[in-house]
């Protein structure tokens, strides 16, 4: 394959880019395979969403590069494979070092395409640095087991083994730790890697690649391919050298992809959409669940699986608590996020800003009050001020979609009794929230809640060493924790007879 390198393709986007970051090198308009940055037939522009400039170009690959890219990575399996895990470990390790060494520029970098504030930009650095790092020890420990043998005379044992060529398609709205999450994984079991970041925000994937060759990795173990989704998506699924796809996106676009990959009857790992439940329950202080489901509902400006969808609570304390969260997110400072002080950016585009003054308007046309927000232009016009919406129903948009914006929707309940069957209204089943005190309340509502993940008291709930994953329309398999592996390889029996 024909490769030429460059590090920036336009001038005005090197001035643009330079006052940012202490390394420009970390800015690749090319896509990474078999050790080489690779131009397409053409290019696509990258946007900021708070300002709607152009911060650089990356290549629109073809499906025959997506081929080359699997090819670079089958070639490389079989070393990479063979390495001892512990050798595996040492360049996760150097790998991880490299990116808190540069988390700066990444938190940059991830701002600039993503819009979020730096501050949770830096979060998610060190966010996807523990997977790697977790994954890298882990890796030493992916052990099988013995059996105790029903057959004379034999010994029975497992052991794991890599799947082969692994392909992760990875969202915008975490351009960084979505790939980790999933890359060191199945990196520390053996596997090869053909990376397909969102389109919206590349760079934080070929920084991550640039990283990676700094750190050592052999050419074709981590590829990057950049361009469009469908069509690289489509090749992806339909070569058999490719047995294993992990996606975190929407529900709908998995469904594709899991009918996309039948024919080759691929390991399908789907991190897919959510509608989370807020429970207040009756004993909860008010001011301390509304701090709570404000910091649920608009992280990463509402754009995130896991924020809090709808919002049940007690009709005896329901305008209080809605006077108390109203407070609380009035607090919120919207703004570009390179600026000191903000704590929410932009959504990703001017579709999105569409999408939740649609979901507002279906509300309020179906008899939802708008409590507070929604009321002023925000700095830009990807920007959506948040929004308090009060006597939600079943009925309505926002209470039956993921709605992925800066939109809360806060409903009464009665009785403890209806808590359950409006919780579980609904397709999806990543995480809920309940928030409360009374054990013999909480655990019923834990049997009970048809949800992957439950916090309780806690906004914060995912981690390394945690399995992260939904049931129902929200996914398949889980990601961290030991079962991080189970996607990316396959367990092999062996009987031992006659020894």
């Amino acid at each position: 394959m024909k490769a030429m390198e460059r590090i920036f393709g336009n001038g005005k986007v090197t001035d643009a880019l330079m006052p940012y970051l202490t390394d420009p090198r970390l800015v690749r308009e090319l896509a990474y395979i078999n050790g080489q940055w690779v131009h397409g037939r053409s290019d696509s522009p990258v946007f900021n969403p708070a300002t709607n400039d152009v911060i650089g170009h990356v290549p629109r690959l073809d499906a025959e590069q997506v081929t080359h890219a699997v090819d670079a990575a089958q070639t490389a399996f079989a070393d990479w494979r063979g390495l001892m895990a512990d050798e595996r470990a040492a360049l996760l390790m150097r790998w991880h070092d490299l990116i808190l060494e540069h988390k700066e520029d990444l938190a940059t970098l991830m701002v600039l395409e993503q819009g979020k504030p730096r501050a949770d930009a830096q979060g998610e650095i060190d966010y996807g640095a523990s997977f790697v790092r977790w994954f890298a020890e882990e890796g030493r420990r992916a052990c099988g087991d013995t059996i105790p043998s029903h057959i004379p005379g034999a010994k029975l044992l497992t052991q794991r083994e890599p799947v082969g060529v692994a392909a992760l398609i990875t969202p915008w709205n975490f351009p960084h730790a979505m790939i980790t999450r999933k890359a060191a994984a199945a990196l520390a079991i053996g596997c090869t890697l053909v990376i397909k970041p969102a389109s919206e925000t590349p760079f934080s994937a070929l920084a991550l690649a640039e990283l990676a060759e700094r750190a050592g990795f052999a050419p074709g173990v981590i590829n990057v391919i950049t361009g469009a989704g469908a069509e690289l998506g489509e090749a992806l699924c339909r070569d058999d050298r490719v047995r294993a796809l992990s996606f975190t996106g929407s529900t709908q676009v998995g469904k594709q992809l899991l009918a996309a990959c039948a024919n080759t009857v691929k390991k399908c790992a789907m991190e897919l959409g959510g509608n989370a439940p807020f429970i207040v329950l009756p004993d909860m202080d008010l001011k301390e669940a509304a701090q709570a489901a404000v910091a649920a509902k608009f992280q990463t400006a509402g754009q995130d699986c896991l924020a809090a969808n709808r919002i049940l609570v007690p009709r005896a304390h329901y305008e209080e608590f809605l006077d108390a969260f109203a407070g609380e997110m009035a607090r919120i400072r919207v703004g570009n996020g390179l600026e000191a002080g903000v704590t929410m950016g932009p959504l990703i585009h001017r579709r999105a800003v569409e999408n939740a003054q649609a979901l507002v308007d279906d509300a309020l046309a179906h008899g939802a009050r708008l409590f507070a927000g929604n009321k002023h232009t925000g700095p830009g016009e990807n920007f959506f001020l948040p929004v308090l919406l009060a006597d939600v129903t079943p009925a309505m948009r926002v209470f039956r979609e993921e709605t992925f914006c800066p939109v809360a929707a806060v409903l009464p309940y009665d009785d403890t009794n209806q808590l359950l069957t409006l919780a579980n209204d609904t397709e999806y089943g990543l995480a809920a929230y309940v928030f409360g005190h009374d054990q013999r309340q909480i655990w019923p509502l834990l049997d009970g809640l048809e949800f992957g993940m439950v916090a309780v008291n806690s906004v914060k709930m995912t981690g390394h060493c945690i399995p992260f994953g939904g049931i129902k329309h929200s996914g398949l398999g889980r990601e961290g924790s030991r079962h991080g592996f189970d996607d990316f390889s396959n367990l092999k029996y062996a009987c031992l007879g006659g020894l």
